[in-house]
């Protein structure tokens, strides 16, 4: 069993975000050919909230579909917010199965689900190498 990690510290928030957010920008870049701007504060927001349930004492594949649900709820509120407020829709997924207005799919909760899984086993490898980085007094 993985013992608990302390919680994020400010100075690894203020890292952690816009490489979250960075990273998500190139990710769709690479995928779509395309992003949008408020897609660097869903990245930002995601990679900190991955991080966090990194830290829960569950199995792999449960914390990547929790990470995936997670991911997709951060997409339909940024798509909801674009759409709304923005007047802008960034993308459409309403040719999907199963989307949610257009703006969630589960195709898409299905990959976020494996780079989920990716990720976090590399955060966990991480931690295995550099316990002292991270790992908590108890």
């Amino acid at each position: 069993m993985r013992k608990p990690k302390n919680r994020i510290s400010p100075g690894e928030l203020l890292a952690m975000f816009p490489l979250g957010g960075t990273a998500y920008l190139a990710l769709e870049i690479a995928w779509r050919g395309t992003t949008h701007w408020t897609m660097f504060f869903a990245g930002g927001i995601c990679l900190c909230a991955l991080d966090e349930l990194d830290r829960v004492r569950l199995p792999l594949p449960v914390r990547a579909a929790i990470g995936a649900a997670g991911i997709s709820g951060v997409e339909f509120l940024f798509g909801l917010v674009c759409t709304r407020v923005l007047h802008r829709q960034v993308w459409d997924y309403s040719r999907e199965w199963g989307n949610v207005a257009g703006l969630v799919c589960p195709k898409y909760s299905a990959l976020w689900f494996v780079l989920c899984l990716w990720l976090m086993a590399v955060m966990d490898e991480l931690e295995r190498r550099l316990p002292h980085a991270r790992t908590a007094k108890v």
